[in-house]
C-alpha cells in the first residue's frame, strides 16, 4: 500500500486569529520593532513542539558534523520565523527594508528571451517570497507557483489578507489538469516556482535514493518528469537569509530538455536530479540555518535504501512503473500531456 510521507500528515501549527493580530501588529510596528515577535514565536516551539525540536537538532547536528546545541536550534527556529515575518512586508511591496542581492539573475533573462518560459526549482531553503520580491521588480516577469497547499492554509491565508494583489498565481500539485495548467503559463513566458525536495508518496517507485549530507535521502522524480516532458529549462534558485535585512538570491542552470530525445530523457532526468541534490547539499552547508524541513527527512530514504541495496538495476518494465507513479503524484498524466500538446499545436496553427 502507498501511503503519504510523514511531512503531509503534520498538522498545521497556529491560530489564525494569533496570526492575523501578529501580522496586524507587525505592519503598524514596523519590521525592526516586531522582531520581538519573532522571538517569541520562536520560543513557543522551542517549548512545546518536540517533534520540530528534535528535527531541527538531527539535521543541524549533520550538517555542522557534531551535535547542535540548544542555541543553534533556536537559531535554526527563529532563521525560519524570519523568512515568514519578511513575507508580511515583501508582500506589502517594501522592498527598501531588505539588502537583497542576486547572483545568476541573467539566467532568468535567457530564459525570458526565448519566449517559452522556465522552471524555477527550489527547495525548502530559505525564502521563496524573496524570490518573488526580486521578480516583481522587473517588469514583464510573471512568476506561478506549484505546491502542495494541504500544510500551510492558515499561514498563506493571513499572509494573504496583507496584499491579495500580489498573491502569486497557485497551481496545485497532484490534480487532474495540472500539469496542463503548467504548460499553459510557461507557453505564456511565465517562470513556474517549484519546491521539490519533499517525496509525496511512501513508494520507491516515485522517488530515487541520493547522498545527502553524508546520508541516502529520497527525492521526487515528478518535478524534474514534468519539466523533461514540457521540454523546458530549469533554474535552480533559493533565497538565502544571512541576518539582519540581507537576502542573497541565487539561480544557477539545473538542466536544458528543451531538445532532449525520448530515448535519452531518463539518463537526462537522473543527472537533473543529482545536480539538484549537490546544489541543496552545498547551499545546507553554507548556509545551514536556511534548511526548513522540519521532520525527519532521511526516515523514507532508509526503506528505499535496503530495497535499493538488494535489488539489481531496474528494468525497462520497473522504469515505466516508476515514470507512471510520478506522473501520478504530481498530477503528470497522459491525457494531460495530449492535451497541453494539442493546445500548443493550435497556437502555432492560429
Amino acid at each position: 500500500m502507498i501511503k503519504r510521507t510523514d511531512w503531509t500528515q503534520q498538522e498545521e501549527r497556529g491560530n489564525t486569529l494569533l496570526l492575523r493580530a501578529m501580522t496586524w501588529l507587525s505592519l503598524r510596528m514596523g519590521r525592526r520593532a516586531s522582531r520581538v515577535l519573532v522571538h517569541l514565536c520562536t520560543g513557543y516551539y522551542m517549548l512545546f513542539s518536540p517533534q520540530v525540536r528534535a528535527a531541527s537538532r538531527a539535521y543541524l547536528s549533520r550538517v555542522l558534523g557534531r551535535r547542535a546545541h540548544w542555541r543553534e536550534v533556536y537559531r535554526h527556529l527563529f532563521t525560519f520565523a524570519t523568512t515568514i515575518h519578511d513575507r508580511l512586508y515583501l508582500i506589502n511591496e517594501r522592498f527598501d527594508l531588505f539588502d537583497i542581492r542576486p547572483q545568476g539573475h541573467e539566467l532568468v533573462d535567457e530564459a525570458l528571451e526565448s519566449g517559452r518560459g522556465a522552471f524555477l526549482m527550489g527547495g525548502h531553503l530559505g525564502s521563496f517570497e524573496v524570490v518573488r520580491a526580486l521578480g516583481r521588480t522587473r517588469p514583464g516577469l510573471r512568476v506561478v507557483v506549484t505546491m502542495y497547499e494541504e500544510n500551510a492554509r492558515k499561514i498563506n491565508a493571513t499572509i494573504a489578507a496583507v496584499n491579495p494583489a500580489a498573491q502569486p498565481e497557485v497551481i496545485p500539485l497532484g490534480q487532474i489538469d495540472s500539469m496542463l495548467r503548467v504548460n499553459e503559463r510557461l507557453d505564456q513566458n511565465c517562470m513556474v516556482g517549484m519546491l521539490a525536495d519533499r517525496t509525496l508518496l511512501e513508494d520507491t517507485a516515485s522517488a530515487r535514493c541520493m547522498p545527502f549530507l553524508g546520508k541516502p535521502a529520497s527525492f521526487p522524480l515528478g518535478p524534474l518528469y514534468m519539466a523533461a516532458m514540457l521540454k523546458r529549462p530549469v533554474i535552480f534558485m533559493t533565497g538565502l537569509y544571512r541576518g539582519g535585512n540581507r537576502y542573497d538570491v541565487r539561480f544557477e542552470t539545473l538542466a536544458d530538455f528543451t531538445h532532449t530525445p525520448r530515448e535519452a530523457r531518463a539518463a537526462a532526468i537522473e543527472a537533473a536530479l543529482a545536480r539538484y541534490v549537490t546544489l541543496l547539499d552545498r547551499h545546507c552547508r553554507t548556509a545551514p540555518y536556511n534548511w526548513f524541513n522540519y521532520f525527519d527527512f532521511w526516515q523514507t530514504a532508509q526503506a528505499a535504501d535496503t530495497v535499493e541495496a538488494a535489488e539489481a538495476p531496474a528494468t525497462a518494465k520497473q522504469g515505466a512503473i516508476a515514470a507512471r507513479v510520478a506522473r501520478n503524484a504530481y498530477g503528470v498524466r497522459r491525457a494531460d500531456v495530449q492535451h497541453a500538446r494539442l493546445a500548443a499545436q493550435e497556437t502555432s496553427d492560429a
